[in-house]
């Protein structure tokens, strides 16, 4: 089950159900099966909080993603700041809804078990994720 909670942001996230459907899709795709998967949506200053308290990265960054999957049922946390998500948006000059998509599903291939730590991994969550980005449902 996916569940969405807001700390420190004023940002309401809409597309729920279609997020919920696609996730989904994406775990059966990858013969893994939704658990219990909590995206936060925050800002920046809660996710670096969080980023130096439990992982002890001083630094800024769109998503960090705490694994409690069993076997192939996927559970987590993906603390997203919508701030770095804004700025990549512009950065990238992609739609706002898009490049949030696309870091939700980063942060579900970090559950699947996909790394990004060498530029081949880079390589490989970056085409994961542009292929599970044209599956999702446009209509809201």
């Amino acid at each position: 089950m996916v569940r969405f909670y807001y700390q420190d942001t004023d940002f309401v996230f809409k597309p729920k159900l279609r997020t919920k459907q696609w996730l989904n899709a994406v775990a059966l795709n990858e013969t893994r099966s939704l658990g219990a998967v909590s995206i936060i949506f925050c800002s920046d200053n809660y996710v670096l909080d969080t980023n130096v308290r439990y992982l002890h990265h001083d630094y800024f960054t769109d998503i960090i993603t705490f694994d409690y999957c069993e076997g192939k049922i996927l559970s987590g946390d993906l603390f997203i700041s919508v701030d770095s998500v804004r700025e990549n948006s512009i950065h990238f000059n992609t739609k706002f809804d898009d490049e949030l998509d696309r870091v939700i599903v980063h942060g579900l291939l970090h559950l699947i078990g996909y790394d990004d730590h060498t530029p081949e991994d880079q390589k490989m969550m970056r085409s994961k994720e542009d292929h599970y980005l044209s599956i999702r449902k446009v209509s809201q």
